[in-house]
Formats: structure tokens, sequence, C-alpha cells
């Protein structure tokens, strides 16, 4: 039975001050340290697998412990997750079910690329990802909504914006300015979304994914599957060490060009990382990408619900805190165990990923990027929750991704 509980308020002021300072996380260089139906037989995953689906990021506890009513238990496992007010206004009423935990959940998940000497008030969001888990809570769906599609970016007083049409990844940086920080930036990009799709949030997550590489070095290695061949942006090796390019060139030394070769493969946490930064040289460029993303995500949570996974305490120690350093979360107005221990139903077998636009560019009659009929259709079947039944309706919208 889902735990029904009371969440916290919301500010409602865009322009006020955030309650916690702005969150950078760090990104370690490369070559470092349904609906209705019969009812399913699910396998017993331990606490840290179901985690992973649900912020899709990999939040690990202990191997082999079910959750049977240890909210103080998960609380302590969860301790060192940041926590923020991402979502400000865009957050569900009361009307929507914000006061409880019933019916279906969603959540925004920002994916922030980011270097710790980047400046926080002038980052963009490429990766913009709806998490949505219908009212059954036997599933989870991901669709990305492309990083160049127009959209009509509220007004957000902080900012100096006045409101206009932008690409919707500006959104982030809009909010971020003159220190909304990385909060005020998702907070803005959840209202965007929101004035342009009609869902209303239970929360949100910003992920760095390049904080992910301590995760799965911690993992061991990913299963990625690589669509087509393309050669890296961003890395060479030298003497056989990964390196990115700028790195590299101060060496002196000859470089080899990084090459993701077609088929499916292991792969360590800089090579998954990499490869799922790649949109240049892809068929379908940022579309590609998304699914990539989505791929590697999906990945981490198969990999975590691997039998035996995380028996050593001090690799679950070290897994812990690459999570706390790869996230910030907002669960809306409820305390996060008791949303993850509504949630305890789920595993890494349960994510879905879904696709835009086909998996392809699409314009509106300005020429620009913008989302298709069908794409439209599904976030509408995301806030009616019907979304299971549009996807049987409507295959073309799953990932072709594995």
């Amino acid at each position: 039975m889902p735990v029904q509980t009371s969440r916290r308020p919301h500010s409602p002021d865009p322009g006020a001050p955030s309650r916690v300072p702005p969150f950078i996380p760090t990104q370690p260089g490369p070559g470092g340290a349904g609906g209705g139906g019969r009812k399913r037989t699910k396998r017993k995953d331990p606490l840290w697998a179901k985690l992973t689906v649900i912020f899709g990021a990999v939040l690990m506890m202990t191997s082999g412990l079910a959750i049977v009513g240890s909210k103080a238990v998960i609380g302590q496992a969860t301790s060192n997750i940041k926590q923020g007010n991402l979502i400000g206004d865009a957050g569900k009423s009361d009307a929507e079910g914000g006061n409880s935990l019933e019916g279906p959940i969603d959540m925004l998940l920002l994916g922030v690329d980011a270097r710790a000497s980047w400046d926080a008030d002038d980052v963009r969001s490429d990766s913009i990802i709806i998490l949505h888990i219908p009212a059954s809570h036997d599933q989870a769906y991901l669709i990305s909504i492309p990083r160049d599609t127009e959209a009509h970016i509220p007004a957000w007083s902080k900012g100096n914006w006045n409101g206009g049409v932008e690409k919707i990844n500006a959104a982030f940086q809009i909010g971020a300015r003159n220190n909304g920080g990385w909060e005020g930036g998702a907070q803005l990009m959840a209202k965007t979304i929101k004035s342009m799709t009609g869902i209303s949030f239970d929360g949100a997550a910003i992920i760095n994914f390049g904080g992910f590489k301590k995760i799965i070095d911690q993992l061991g290695t990913v299963r990625i599957c690589v669509n087509h061949e393309v050669t890296s942006k961003h890395m060479s090796l030298v003497d056989g060490k990964p390196m990115w390019n700028a790195d590299a060139k101060k060496t002196g030394k000859p470089r080899t060009p990084v090459v993701h070769k077609k088929g499916c493969r292991e792969m360590e946490g800089w090579e998954a990382l990499d490869f799922a930064r790649q949109r240049y040289g892809l068929p379908n460029s940022d579309y590609d990408r998304q699914q990539n993303q989505q791929q590697l995500i999906k990945a981490m949570a198969k990999k975590a619900t691997e039998k035996g996974m995380l028996t050593n305490p001090l690799k679950l120690n070290a897994m812990m805190k690459a999570a706390g350093e790869s996230l910030m979360l907002d669960t809306g107005k409820a305390p996060m165990e008791d949303l993850i221990f509504t949630l305890k139903g789920l595993n890494g077998n349960d994510l879905v990923t879904l696709r835009t636009n086909g998996g392809t560019y699409a314009t509106n009659a300005s020429g620009r990027e913008a989302l298709n009929e069908l794409s439209m259709e599904m976030f509408r079947a995301v806030k009616e929750d019907k979304l299971a039944d549009f996807v049987v309706a409507n295959p073309s919208v799953l990932s072709t991704r594995k």
C-alpha cells in the first residue's frame, strides 16, 4: 500500500533566495580513480537497486536487504544525498494529488555535464528527462525532451528575463543567473516544461553525468550497445591512457582517437560516459545522444540488480559517496524515504525508455526544432496517466537502444 504523507511546501517566490548554496558537483578526470492486466511476479531486489530506477542513478545501500517498513534505514542510506527546491511552483497541486503519494508520480531529471571549474550561473542542462511512474507503481518510463526544442520560457525576474521564445535548454541557464544557482535553473526548467506539456511534478533531480564515472567504476563495468560507430570529440588515448583532448595536447605525445565501434560490450566508466556525451558524427545527433544516455541509466540499473553486487562494505561505502557527489534531489512534499518506500516494487527491468519525434529532428513552421503531434500526445498521456495504453497503440515511441 503506498504511503500517504504530508509534503513540504515549496517557495512561492521564484526570486527568493535558495535554501542551500548552488550545487556544484565535482567531475573526475577520465583516467582517475501499466496499467491493468495480470499481476507480475517480481524478484526481491535489494534496496539500492530500487533507488536506481527511481532517480536514474545508483544510490546503493546494502546487498540482500529488502524494504520492510524500515524508513529509518532508508533515511540513513540516503543521508549524504544533497537536497534542494528544484521544482518551485511547478509542483503538483493538492487537486493533482500533490498531498499524497498515491496515484502517478512524475519526476524531472536534468543532466548537467559540468566541470568543477565552470560557473554555476552559466551552465545549460542538455539532458532533460521526464520520469513517469503510473498509479499502479509497477513501471517506470523515461522520456527525453530534445535540448534545442523551441519553447516559451516564462518570465523570471531574478534572471532579468521578461519571458520569450528560446531553446529549452536555455531555461536552466536563465534560472541560474545572478546566484540563482542550479536550484533556480531547475525551477525555471520545471516551470517551462509545465507550461509546454501541462505536466506538474512530484520532484526532480539534477544528475551530473560526469560524476557517474565514479559509480560505474564501483560497479566495475556496464553493458552498452553502440548502434553507430562514432569518433569521440572529447577524448584521446595517450600511451593507451584516456585523456581529455586539452590535457592530451599538453603532453606533446602522439594521440590516438577514441573510437566507439559498433556492437555490444562491457564498458568502463570513462568509456561509457564518453560515449553517452557524443552527438557529432551520429546520424540523428542529439536524438541519438538522448537514447544513449537513457541506455546508460538503464544499464546502470541492470548492473546494480545483478546478484552479489556490493557485498563488500568498503565498496558499498565508496558507492554511496559517489552517488552523493552525483545528485541533487527534490522529492517535493514527501520525505525521500517515504517516496522510496512507496516505490519499493520497482526494479531495473521495469524501466522503459521512450523517444520523442521518432528519434529524429522535427521542425515547426518557422523551421525551428519542435515536438511533433505524436510527442505532444505522449505528454498528454503522461499527464492523464494513460502512458501504457499510449505506448501499446504507438510502439514507434519505444527507444531502439537495448
